[in-house]
């Protein structure tokens, strides 16, 4: 293999990429970008590489989350407040129910670019380029719109650092403060149709108040006031990714800067692809979406590609076959890893194969779907053996209307309501904390499970 270089990538197939019509003003923008700070540091990256090796061991348990893809103009503290605040609850949940750490890891500050299934789309017989995220073109209708504009990778390199900025203050300024999550909580499972949760942050609260009649002062104290967040998006523009690309003079490696975790999306997967070629080399934790045409053949070529050291916690495989799916393609490549022998840690996204069309023609997730997918995930690691690290939804704080069901119940109908997405489906708060309520029944139930077995 040869020796890599941040701009290796650029003499190999690509997809899913724009192609700019004004080289210059592209070749300008990228020199701008490779004079900026990175967004993230590479210990930052490292520490977030430990806790997913950790998940891959059972140690740990990962949920990642946030939006479909970023938009300029639904950008504001409050909705990354939102996202944080939900993301804070569905972990407190999945920890009681797991008894492990949970890894918080935002789909935030980089999601802006979007693959597509088809490069133009036609509407009343008009045919433009498609939408490819804010990075890359505006999402109007119209020829101007779509042409793909370089300084858009600017505006969302001020965004993203923005973006950081507010989630650092957020994580270590007390906001993240367990006890004032909690009460957040409770208000959800005061709703109707949520008193099937209630049981659970009842148990809770007892926890947190023998906590609290223990007398945890100092260090303890702090340690529940404060959390570890990290963000990741999909590598996606490659441009932007090695304008930010840093050596790590630590390690001597190449940082991604642009994020704590990238990952290659099962679109862009190519085994001799460029953006297999970009994530190679960089000392980030990496995932790798694999769906149901991932064959075990390219499954153990990318991991070889991947992770040529084999290190625990660079390499995280996301799993989204859709519901019902997850049996007939989950077993073959778990299989795969095993004759391997590769380090992985096995995270459930649930979310894209599960897109359908509602008959008031709205993309839409039904919840018991994806609900679904995940029970089947977890299912197939306990006949296997193996461990179900984590979780990765699209979602959101704010009160859309996107994907139907959950104990608010959304109805195809009622998703006109609040459907603000630019790409796909994202779950709301409601939906997004229900989940988490489901899914750590599901944990409760492995670990029990584990226990007897370890009791023999």
């Amino acid at each position: 293999m040869t020796e890599w270089q941040k701009s290796n990538w650029r003499d190999l197939p690509r997809v899913q990429m724009p192609d700019y019509t004004d080289e210059a003003a592209l070749n300008a923008v990228e020199a701008q970008l490779s004079k900026y700070p990175p967004l993230v540091f590479a210990g930052e990256a490292r520490n977030l590489k430990t806790h997913i090796a950790a998940a891959g061991r059972g140690e740990a348990f990962v949920l990642q989350g946030g939006d479909c893809a970023e938009a300029f103009d639904q950008f504001s503290a409050d909705a990354i407040r939102d996202t944080f605040k939900v993301m804070l609850q569905m972990a407190m949940v999945l920890t009681y129910g797991a008894k492990v750490p949970v890894v918080k890891v935002g789909r935030m500050a980089g999601q802006f670019a979007k693959p597509r299934s088809a490069p133009t789309e036609v509407v009343e017989g008009v045919e433009l380029p498609s939408y490819r995220g804010d990075i890359i073109n505006e999402l109007a209708f119209t020829p101007e719109a779509r042409i793909p504009d370089p300084k858009k990778m600017l505006q969302a390199y001020t965004q993203a650092a923005a973006t950081l900025n507010l989630l650092r203050a957020f994580s270590q300024g007390g906001y993240a403060d367990v006890h004032q999550v909690h009460q957040w909580t409770l208000g959800f499972t005061d709703g109707n149709g949520a008193e099937k949760y209630r049981d659970m942050a009842n148990r809770i609260t007892d926890t947190l108040d023998f906590i609290k009649a223990a007398g945890v002062s100092g260090a303890q104290a702090h340690a529940l006031q404060v959390v570890d967040f990290f963000t990741s998006h999909e590598s996606l523009l490659l441009e932007y990714e090695e304008a930010l690309c840093r050596l790590d003079s630590t390690s001597g490696k190449w940082l991604a800067g642009s994020g704590h975790m990238i990952w290659i999306g099962d679109r862009t997967r190519q085994p001799d692809g460029a953006h297999v070629e970009f994530a190679r080399g960089v000392l980030n934790p990496v995932g790798l979406k694999c769906g149901p045409t991932t064959t075990a053949e390219d499954l153990k070529v990318l991991m070889q590609k991947l992770n040529p050291s084999n290190e625990e916690g660079k390499l995280t495989l996301i799993a989204r076959f859709g519901a019902g799916k997850v049996a007939e393609h989950l077993p073959r490549l778990i299989k795969a890893v095993q004759e391997e022998g590769a380090n992985v840690t096995w995270v459930c996204d649930p979310m894209h194969g599960n897109t359908i069309k509602s008959a008031t023609g709205y993309k839409t997730r039904p919840f018991d779907s994806v609900l679904k997918e995940v029970r089947d995930f977890f299912a197939v690691h306990g006949a296997e053996g193996t461990v179900p690290g984590g979780v990765h939804f699209e979602m959101t704080g704010q009160d859309v209307t996107e994907c139907t069901g959950g104990v608010r119940d959304v109805t195809e109908e009622d998703l006109s309501d609040r459907y603000h997405t630019a790409c796909d489906p994202r779950l709301n708060a409601s939906q997004s904390l229900e989940l988490a309520f489901l899914v750590a029944e599901e944990l409760t139930q492995l670990r029990l499970a584990n226990a007897e077995a370890a009791n023999g």
